[in-house]
C-alpha cells in the first residue's frame, strides 16, 4: 500500500504512472492465485515460501537502485505473484499444523500481524528521507530474516502424498504436540485407504463439473463470489484512498493498520455467534459505516470522523474476508471444493484489479462510495440463503450440502 506515500510528492503525470503499479500488483496477485496452488502441490509449500520470500526481498532492493518506471512496474507484478504465493503457503501451513478446534487462529493471527506491518510501514515511510532509503528499509530486514524460513516444517499432507516418511518421523520426535497431530493425520489417512473400492469409484465419478448443475451449489457459488467481489471492492477502495481523507498521510496509514487489530477477537466472536450471523453483521456494519462516512463528508467538514467511519468499514471487510475463507471451505463438497474456492478467489482478485484501474485521484467520488456501502449490505441480505456450518462435518457430496440446515424464510415457507 505504499504507493499512497509516493504519490503525495509526485506530479500529476508521475502519479498516474505510479497508480498503474496498483493494477500491476493486483494482476500479479491474480496470477499467483491461479498458479500458486499447483506449484506448491508439486514442489512443496516450504520451498515455494522460501523462494517467494527471497524474490520479494530482492525486488525491494532492485527498485531501490533502479528507480525507473518500467522497472518499478515489472517488479510490482513480480511482487504480486510472490506475495500471493506467500499468503497461500503461510495460511495453508498454519491451518495444516493446527488441530481442528484451533484452525481459526492461524488466519486470525496472520491478519493481526498484517495490521502491525501496515502500522510499521507508516513509521518507515515517515523516517525514510528518500526513495532508496525507503525500499532498503523494506528489503534488508527480509534478507536478514530469510534463514529463519528454513526452520519451518513442510506440509504434513504433502509429505504423506510424496512418501517422505523419514521427514515425518523427524517431525514426530520434535514435541508431544507434533506427535499427537501427526498421529491423528496418519489415522485419518489409514481410514481413507481402507474405504471400499465401490465408494472410491462413486466419489471419483461425482467429482466432475456435473456437480455444478445443482441449484444448491450454484446459489452458494454465486453468493460467495458476490461477497468476495464486494469485499475486495470496498476493502481496497478504502486502502487506495487512505491518503485522501484530509488528515496526515502517515497518521492515516497508521490508523488504517490499527483499524484491523481488533480482528484478533474473531475466534471468540465466531464461537459465540457462528459463521452466518457474523458474516451478515460484519457486511451490514461495513456498508453502514461507508454510507455514514459518505454523508459526513458531504454535509460536515470533519475529516477525522470520515476516516474513522471508513476505517471501521475496512475492519468489517477484513473480518468478512477471514471468515469467508473458512466459510467457503465448509459450504462446498469435497469433490469440487477446490474448484469452487478457486472461482470465489478469482472474483475477489478481479475486483482488486478493477479497483486499482479505476482508483480516483483526490478522494473517493460519490458513485464509488455508494458502491462501497451498498455492495456489503446486499451481501448481508444474501447470507440469509446460506446455511450455518458451525459444528457441522464438512460435506463430501452435493447431497451432503443439501442436507445442511438452512434458514427458513417466511416468504419461502410452503
Amino acid at each position: 500500500m505504499y504507493i499512497s506515500f509516493l504519490s503525495q510528492s509526485l506530479t500529476c503525470h508521475e502519479t498516474n504512472r505510479f497508480a498503474h503499479g496498483q493494477a500491476t500488483y493486483m494482476t500479479g496477485l491474480l496470477i499467483g492465485s491461479l498458479f500458486g496452488g499447483a506449484v506448491s502441490d508439486k514442489y512443496g509449500k516450504k520451498l515455494l515460501l522460501i523462494c517467494c520470500s527471497a524474490v520479494l526481498a530482492v525486488a525491494s532492493l532492485v527498485v531501490a537502485f533502479l528507480p525507473y518506471v518500467p522497472v518499478y512496474l515489472t517488479v510490482r507484478g513480480i511482487s504480486g505473484v510472490a506475495g500471493c504465493a506467500i499468503h497461500m503457503c503461510t495460511y495453508s501451513l498454519g491451518v495444516e499444523w493446527s488441530l481442528p478446534k484451533y484452525r481459526i487462529w492461524p488466519p486470525t493471527l496472520f491478519s493481526f500481524i498484517f495490521s502491525l506491518g501496515m502500522m510499521g510501514l507508516a513509521a518507515v515511510a515517515f523516517l525514510a528521507s528518500d526513495w532508496m532509503q525507503f525500499h532498503l528499509a523494506l528489503g534488508i530486514p527480509q534478507i536478514l530474516f530469510l534463514p529463519l524460513y528454513f526452520f519451518l516444517p513442510e506440509s504434513p499432507r504433502w509429505l504423506l502424498l510424496n512418501k517422505r516418511m523419514k521427514t515425518l518421523e523427524d517431525y514426530q520426535n520434535r514435541s508431544p504436540e507434533d506427535k499427537q497431530y501427526l498421529s491423528l493425520l496418519l489415522d485419518s489417512l489409514d481410514n481413507e485407504t481402507q474405504k471400499p473400492l465401490s465408494e472410491k469409484t462413486s466419489a471419483k465419478a461425482e467429482s466432475n463439473f456435473t456437480n455444478f448443475t445443482s441449484p444448491t451449489i450454484l446459489l452458494r457459488l454465486f453468493i460467495m463470489s458476490y461477497i468476495g467481489f464486494a469485499s475486495a471492492l470496498t476493502y481496497y477502495g478504502i486502502c487506495f484512498s487512505v491518503g485522501s481523507f484530509g488528515v496526515n498521510i502517515y497518521l492515516a496509514q497508521f490508523f488504517s493498520g490499527l483499524s484491523e487489530a481488533p480482528s484478533l477477537l474473531l475466534p471468540f466472536l465466531l464461537k459465540r455467534w457462528g459463521r452466518r450471523p457474523f458474516s451478515m453483521g460484519s457486511l451490514f456494519l461495513s456498508g453502514i459505516s461507508c454510507m455514514l462516512s459518505l454523508l459526513v463528508s458531504k454535509f460536515c467538514d470533519i475529516p477525522a470522523l470520515v476516516m474513522t467511519l471508513a476505517l471501521m468499514g475496512k475492519l468489517c471487510m477484513q473480518s468478512t474476508y477471514c471468515v469467508s475463507v473458512l466459510y467457503g471451505i465448509e459450504l462446498f463438497p469435497t469433490v469440487i471444493r477446490q474448484k469452487c474456492v478457486g472461482l470465489v478467489s478469482l472474483c475477489y482478485r478481479v475486483a482488486c484489479i478493477i479497483n486499482a484501474v479505476v482508483s480516483p485521484d483526490g478522494g473517493i467520488p460519490l458513485p464509488a462510495m455508494i458502491c462501497y456501502s451498498s455492495g456489503p449490505i446486499i451481501g448481508a441480505a444474501l447470507c440469509l440463503l446460506l446455511p450455518e456450518t458451525s459444528g457441522i462435518p464438512l460435506p463430501d457430496t452435493v447431497q451432503d450440502c443439501e442436507k445442511q440446515p438452512r434458514l427458513k424464510l417466511p416468504c419461502c415457507a410452503r
